[in-house]
């Protein structure tokens, strides 16, 4: 037997991420300067630090509930408050190991084999690869012409008698826009009429800029019943490692989510739930100095980026943005590689987060200033080059 028969099929044809394809070309390179990974460069707020220390020092080192810490569930209950939405913490709210395990467990828990789901493009790269595994068949709904947010008129466009969801990101990753509240009414509209599930992932809330407010699908009338609100604490309060976030989504859905969970990770890490708790009860302050920083940081790029003559949709949240180098005659693959191998910066090819984001690159702002400085100048050098400018 062939070592390949014995594997599945199914995995052998997936694709690694194009975005750790790109972490990974760092390692062993420490004269790179890397815009491409979504990762804070700030340190977990200390008083989380603190909470986990204690709680470590008390050996509260156990499981806990499936579905988590109930002051944690609480916590978050009162947090989804601020937003209009209502859960109960004792069944609506499944405490996950971060938000891609809510991704992966939601798709698996409403898809079936054949069903359609819409996917705004240009997304995160986990969405597309995770409905393929759940066999799935995904419908990109193609955002590069309506300001890199779907609309609702193109959503009703793409929903056939098997579609059974649509999912969307916003603030988004890759390009920061941020759909607005009135076209959100509208996609609720399209979703409560037909009938299907609105995966929203809202993991860039709290990091919205220029007066910006959060507003979630999941806030307008009837979408209690339609909406799986996917969240956590990676980007917003600098805990990538800590591995925490959640699903909040209706009791008959979160029955079926809570026994994947029990079954694949048991419960989040104890000390991480711990230090969310202390995060949505003392670390607002910090946050706020984050996105404070974050937003100093989008308009250095944003102006470098319009200095090079180079169109890029303005970001509203999260801390990245999605240049256009098409006018340097690259495809967006080309143009990451050679910006990696001559000039030393890492940047991430729009083309990973769906066929609409060709002739883009993502870069992400979450790096120190003087880093960001250099790497646009290098940027800069490189564009010059091509262009002739």
């Amino acid at each position: 037997m062939k070592y390949e028969d014995r594997l599945s099929r199914t995995i052998q044809e997936t694709p690694p991420s194009g975005i750790r394809k790109f972490f990974e070309m760092l390692i062993g390179h420490d004269d790179v300067i890397s815009l491409s990974v979504g990762e804070p460069d700030f340190p977990t707020p200390w008083t989380m630090r603190e909470e986990a220390f204690y709680h470590l020092e008390k050996g509260h080192t156990s499981y806990t509930s499936n579905w988590g810490l109930i002051e944690l569930r609480e916590e978050i209950a009162k947090y989804l408050e601020r937003y209009n939405m209502y859960y109960n913490p004792k069944n609506e709210i499944i405490v996950t190991v971060g938000a891609s395990e809510g991704v992966d467990a939601s798709l698996r828990c409403i898809l079936n084999p054949g069903d359609e789901i819409i996917v705004s493009q240009p997304c995160y790269v986990n969405y597309t690869t995770l409905a393929n595994l759940a066999g799935a068949k995904v419908i990109p709904l193609d955002t590069s012409k309506t300001g890199f947010y779907p609309t609702a008129e193109a959503l009703e466009k793409l929903i056939t008698p098997k579609t059974k969801a649509v999912m969307i990101c916003s603030p988004n990753n890759p390009t920061g826009t941020v759909i607005p509240a009135a076209e959100l009414e509208k996609l609720a509209k399209v979703i409560v009429k037909n009938q299907i599930w609105c995966i929203s992932d809202e993991i860039y809330c709290e990091l919205m800029y220029d007066g910006e407010k959060h507003v979630s699908i999941g806030s307008f009338p009837g979408m209690k019943d339609y909406a799986i609100i996917l969240n956590g604490f990676s980007k917003s309060f600098a805990m990538t490692g800590w591995r925490i976030g959640y699903i909040a989504a209706p009791q008959d859905l979160t029955a079926q989510i809570i026994k994947l969970h029990g079954y694949n990770t048991i419960c989040a890490p104890i000390f991480s739930q711990y230090a969310a708790v202390e995060g949505l009860r003392h670390g607002w302050s910090e946050v706020d100095r984050m996105r404070t920083s974050y937003r100093q940081r989008r308009n250095l790029m944003l102006k470098a980026f319009n200095d090079m003559g180079i169109p890029v949709p303005e970001p509203k949240g999260a801390f990245y943005m999605f240049p256009d180098i098409t006018k340097t005659g690259m495809t967006s693959a080309d143009f990451a590689t050679e910006l990696f191998q001559k000039h030393n910066v890492a940047v991430v090819p729009g083309s990973v987060f769906g066929d609409c984001g060709e002739g883009h690159i993502r870069v992400c702002y979450a790096t120190a200033v003087d880093k960001i400085k250099i790497a646009l100048d290098r940027i800069a050098e490189m564009v010059a080059e091509k262009t002739g400018r």
